[in-house]
Parts: structure tokens; sequence; C-alpha cells
């Protein structure tokens, strides 16, 4: 996985789990929806890295 790419899945799971906290703790259900939507964005973007590895391998 190149670092870059793994500091953007990284950043965008962090900030995505934060928003979604954020947006459970004051009620507000769209920054909560947005938030998980980061979250699996940076999960998925995780996860393609991780396949492109193993076929380099």
């Amino acid at each position: 996985m190149s670092a870059e790419e793994k500091a953007k899945a990284k950043t965008e799971q962090v900030t995505g789990k934060a928003e979604k906290a954020a947006g459970r703790a004051v009620g507000n259900e769209r920054m909560e929806a947005e938030g998980s939507a980061k979250e699996k964005k940076g999960d998925l973007r995780g996860a393609k890295e991780k396949a492109k590895d193993a076929l380099d391998d």
C-alpha cells in the first residue's frame, strides 16, 4: 500500500468516526450519516490498496 493512500484511508476513517460521534452526541442525523459515509470511504480505500498489494506479490 502506498504511504500516501494509506494515510488518506486512515484520515478518512478517523475523521468519519469523529464526525459520526459528534453527530450522535448532538442529535444531528445528517452529520452522523456523513461521518459514517466518510468512515466507509476510508475503509474501502484501505481495502482497495490491500488488494493491490496482494496482486503485486
